[in-house]
């Protein structure tokens, strides 16, 4: 999906945060923040770090315009830096989920055995 993630991402986060309004996100900003950290962990998870890290931009302004401020303008106060805190962080748990799950696991196969070459012996007692 690395090409379109942030479109995707974006569009996802518009719909993610008229959701949480609807649902009374104005009330209990958390509503907003739980939606748009799913968009941002998905984006994470399925696209480049750089597509996922302006989704979670876009993310951040949506909620600091719309649900913290309700005339789109952006607040810097300390509601807004939590917001982006949480939200930079569920970006880097998902870009880290992402690489550990594309990371094949270190497996050490050992090599084959080979059968031990054993001097032949005459047994010493043997019956005629």
């Amino acid at each position: 999906m690395t090409g379109f993630g942030f479109p995707f991402g974006c569009v996802a986060a518009v719909a993610a945060v008229m959701l949480a309004v609807f649902a009374g996100a104005t009330r209990y900003p958390w509503y907003a923040l739980v939606t748009l950290g799913a968009v941002v962990l998905v984006a994470a998870a399925r696209t480049s770090f750089m597509e996922a890290a302006g989704v979670a931009v876009v993310a951040w302004a949506l909620h600091d315009g719309f649900v913290l401020g309700r005339a789109g303008e952006l607040r810097f106060d300390w509601p807004s830096a939590v917001a982006a805190g949480v939200l930079g962080l569920v970006l880097v748990a998902g870009a880290g989920a992402a690489v550990l799950g594309r990371a094949p696991l270190a497996v050490r196969v050992p090599a084959p055995r080979r059968p031990a070459k054993l001097p032949s012996r005459s047994p010493a007692h043997t019956a005629t």
